[in-house]
């Protein structure tokens, strides 16, 4: 039994494995068959071509004529609307073109009757274009204001300088005159009250005490005399000068007798009035002397410079003046240019 059936499942195999390969033998040799669609053409000559069924009747044609007439009354009605547009638009400006040159010739017309009034002769070409474009005239108007623009800011700055420098030269030479007139009036006091200190000194000695030679320059440094001299401060700084220096010797009496007056002056002073006197005159005299020289050529200068200054006023002033009217006129000219350019645009 056991072989029966394997004999049987051997037999079962063997026609499989037949089967197989005989499907796979026919696949390789199998040829394959391409469907194409047949399509049928309609040809003008295989029918009449005049038959009415063939334009009028026929449905598709029906359809392509309604195509065709519906699209070239569309684009018609496009084309007009468009015309219509361009014939608005051109009558538009056409209008306004027309207005332009009756009003251009009416405001000519009553150019030419007012400008009469003015007493200008300015025509319709003589009129600039653009307010930019400048003649030779208008470059030398600006070049004249420039100048008076500049004039008329520096020279007043300049004038202000001059008078602060004028200023403090008149301080300056008010304080040397003093000066060199107090050292003056020192140098003649000195020198007077040198003759009167050897008067007294001679009275008081009874012309027994012999007078040295004193320098007037090294006693005025000594004695610091800054604002004046006395007969007492002369006898104060030759106390100071011949300390130790004459008090043996030829001039020993000489130096006793003022450092004795140094000491007391007050009583010495009140007994020599005259001589005390005479130094301050001195002084006074020689002072006064200065000043009024020093005033004299100080005056002169003085004024010279006012007028010079009062010039250069008067000039900048004068400027002034050129340059507000310069500017007045082109301010004028140019809005009367401006209306009249208005006016033509209008």
């Amino acid at each position: 039994m056991k072989l029966n059936y394997i004999s049987i499942s051997l037999f079962s195999f063997s026609l499989n494995v037949l089967s197989l390969s005989s499907e796979v033998y026919n696949q390789r040799n199998h040829n394959l068959t391409l469907h194409k669609a047949t399509t049928t053409s309609r040809l003008l000559c295989e029918c009449e071509l005049y038959a009415p069924p063939n334009y009028d009747n026929d449905p598709e044609m029906k359809e392509l004529m309604e195509i065709f007439n519906r699209q070239t009354s569309e684009r018609l009605r496009e084309y007009d609307e468009r015309m219509q547009d361009k014939r608005q638009k051109c009558k538009e400006q056409c209008e306004k073109d027309i207005q332009k040159i009756i009003l251009k010739d009416k405001i000519e017309k009553e150019l030419s009757e007012k400008l009469g009034a003015l007493q200008t002769d300015i025509r319709t070409e003589d009129i600039p274009t653009c307010v930019c474009e400048k003649s030779v005239a208008a470059k030398t108007e600006k070049v004249c204001l420039k100048c008076g623009k500049t004039m008329g800011a520096v020279a007043p700055a300049w004038g202000l300088v001059s008078g602060v420098g004028y200023v403090a030269w008149t301080q300056y030479v008010a304080t040397t005159v003093a000066k060199a007139a107090t050292d003056a009036g020192i140098a003649e006091g000195v020198k007077v009250g040198l003759i009167n200190v050897a008067k007294i000194v001679t009275q008081l000695s009874k012309g027994r005490a012999k007078i040295p030679v004193i320098d007037a320059e090294k006693l005025i440094t000594v004695g610091k005399f800054s604002d004046g001299v006395s007969l007492d401060g002369i006898f104060k700084a030759m106390d100071i000068f011949m300390l130790k220096r004459f008090d043996e010797g030829t001039y020993g009496q000489f130096s006793l007798w003022v450092q004795n007056i140094a000491k007391t002056p007050r009583i010495y002073m009140s007994k020599y009035p005259t001589e005390v006197a005479e130094v301050t005159k001195a002084f006074a005299e020689a002072k006064t002397s200065i000043l009024t020289k020093a005033g004299n050529a100080t005056s002169s200068l003085t004024t010279a410079i006012t007028a010079s200054i009062i010039a250069i006023i008067l000039i900048v002033f004068v400027m002034i003046i050129i340059y507000l009217i310069l500017r007045y006129r082109r301010k004028k000219k140019m809005k009367r240019k401006l209306q009249y350019m208005k006016l033509l645009k209008e």
